[in-house]
């Protein structure tokens, strides 16, 4: 019987083998919460606060990015607006998932879409293709995510506040560094090199014009998908 064919199940059994499978990752997750707890100290958040902020948002990259443009008073928008540029990814690996949440509706889906990270989707998509039809699976392995990730920065504040790291602190470079190693993981060879050098070109271009400001990631990200887009039309109408 195909994929598509098997009929999808959202059991206990599900949730328990997401949930399961998904505790090895909490070793790689552990370091990256540990240091945007002490990112979110150093800009004045409180331990409850940042607790909070893991617990609501809940995406590591994008908190990052947050307390990177974090002023005092925060401007709410531009902070906001920053977590929603780095999290559009999201919308399209949420599709990927359809052979299991085409036919749920109400809490199911979207509980399993709250606790949706790179590690449990990545899992996922590979038990979708072996043909395991519980989509029980997302929900179980990001649970346990989710409360690893909000542990690991409430820990990181604790240790924050123990360590009173001066600013510029390398401890600090963690954002930079974070989406530097998720970039060598989507480079696909030279033909990515135009639409990259656009992207940062047009964003330290920005960063000048505008500093301070979170418009730098905006202006980068579309100068860059747009050239993508053109390289990839032009590939197209060639072959």
């Amino acid at each position: 019987m195909s994929v598509v064919e098997s009929e999808v199940v959202f059991t206990w059994a599900g949730f328990r083998r997401g949930a399961r499978q998904s505790v090895p990752l909490i070793a790689g997750m552990l370091p990256f919460g540990i240091v945007t707890g002490i990112t979110g100290l150093s800009q004045g958040l409180s331990l409850a606060e940042i607790t909070l902020m893991s617990a609501v948002v809940y995406a590591g990259a994008s908190q990052l990015v947050a307390l990177a443009v974090w002023t005092h008073p925060p401007d709410l928008i531009a902070v906001t607006f920053a977590a929603f540029v780095v999290n559009l990814r999201l919308a399209l690996m949420g599709p990927v998932l359809a052979p299991w949440f085409h036919k749920f509706k109400g809490w199911r889906v979207w509980l399993s879409l709250f606790v949706m990270v790179d590690h449990n989707w990545a899992l996922s998509v590979r038990e979708i293709n072996a043909g395991y039809r519980d989509a029980a699976y997302l929900l179980g392995g990001g649970t346990v995510l989710f409360v690893a990730w909000v542990a690991a920065t409430a820990l990181g504040a604790v240790l924050g506040a123990q360590l009173h790291l001066p600013p510029g602190h390398p401890l600090f470079f963690a954002a930079l560094g974070a989406f530097v190693a998720v970039l060598a993981q989507m480079w696909r060879g030279m033909g990515d090199l135009l639409p990259w050098a656009v992207a940062a070109v047009v964003a330290v271009m920005v960063a000048q014009i505008l500093p301070g400001t979170f418009w730098y990631i905006v202006a980068g990200a579309i100068a860059g998908s747009i050239v993508g887009g053109v390289r990839d039309h032009r590939r197209r109408l060639v072959s």
